[in-house]
């Protein structure tokens, strides 16, 4: 099948900004990159709207995102297909019983080929990807030469703060790809995103500014995305109505934070306490002033 050719110009920019909160200037450096037949690697922590945005372009350009999910059970035999073993022996190694991963679905239609976590590859998958990204095209034992198609992408994204079961990425894929650099948005669009998600609730501000102080806690190695807020104020609101009280219920908003974000939030091993604690903490310090301005606490949280 035939890719379409796509448009990476200033009215698919305008698309995809339409429904991406905060992110005009990393749409436009992907579609850049898209544009000049580049490969780009996306770097950020995790609930940064990689994936978000990622969707909203490939959508709106009409093409294939084949999303892999990087990690160690990724090999290349997965990544690039295999023969249907049934099929092989009533027909041989032809062509037509070639099972395509996604890889080649990619290679062969013109898609973008989305690598999540591409620090959890292994040597050898990320080896074959360099080839790809070098030759635009793959050899397959028994089946031949796959050129790719001139629309084929690898757009690869990680979290620069997971070092659990991850490995440096080789200098190699460096040299290949066009790396952007994605932030957390800003506190107002963050606000717009919660509010989205969870309606306009009266602990939404409340809550973006605790998984905001999260992300500069001393004790904090890690802290908590947007998607903590959205969850604190969701969970918030259905414990108000199971209890009979108001959202704004300090032992609800104690418990909502504390279930939303002690898992999200990574401590420090030298910090010597629980996240629960340095949850609390941090919900007590977003607490609005009676005149609405932050707390005196807020900062030095």
């Amino acid at each position: 099948m035939d890719a379409h050719q796509p448009e990476f110009d200033v009215a698919l920019v305008d698309a995809a900004d339409s429904g991406v909160v905060g992110r005009r200037r990393e749409i436009e450096i992907v579609v850049g990159a898209l544009a000049a037949a580049r490969h780009i690697l996306l770097e950020g922590p995790p609930g940064t709207g990689k994936s978000t945005l990622l969707r909203a372009i490939a959508d709106h350009a009409g093409v294939d995102l084949v999303f892999v999910e990087g990690n160690a059970e990724l090999t290349p035999a997965r990544l690039v297909g295999h023969f249907d073993p049934a099929q092989v022996l009533a027909q041989g190694y032809s062509p037509d019983v070639y099972v395509d991963g996604p890889l080649l679905s990619a290679l062969r239609d013109g898609g973008l080929l989305y690598v999540e976590e591409i620090n959890r590859v292994p040597e050898e998958t990320l080896n074959l990807l360099v080839t790809v990204m070098s030759e635009r095209e793959i050899s397959v034992p028994r089946l031949g030469r796959i050129p790719a198609h001139e629309n084929f992408r690898l757009v690869a994204a990680m979290n620069p703060f997971d070092a659990v079961g991850t490995a440096r990425i080789a200098g190699a894929i460096y040299d290949r790809v066009n790396r952007l650099a994605v932030g957390y948005q800003d506190e107002a669009d963050e606000l717009q995103i919660v509010d989205h998600a969870a309606g306009d609730s009266p602990l939404a501000q409340r809550a973006v500014r605790c998984v905001r102080l999260s992300r500069s806690h001393p004790d904090v190695r890690v802290g908590s995305s947007v998607r903590g807020a959205i969850d604190l104020v969701l969970l918030a609101q259905q414990l108000a109505a199971l209890r009979g009280v108001d959202v704004a219920d300090t032992t609800t908003g104690i418990d909502a934070a504390t279930t939303a974000l002690s898992g999200r939030i990574r401590l420090h091993e030298s910090s010597g306490r629980t996240a629960e604690e340095v949850v609390i903490e941090l919900w007590e310090a977003a607490a609005p002033r009676e005149d609405g301005e932050r707390s005196d606490t807020e900062g030095k949280a």
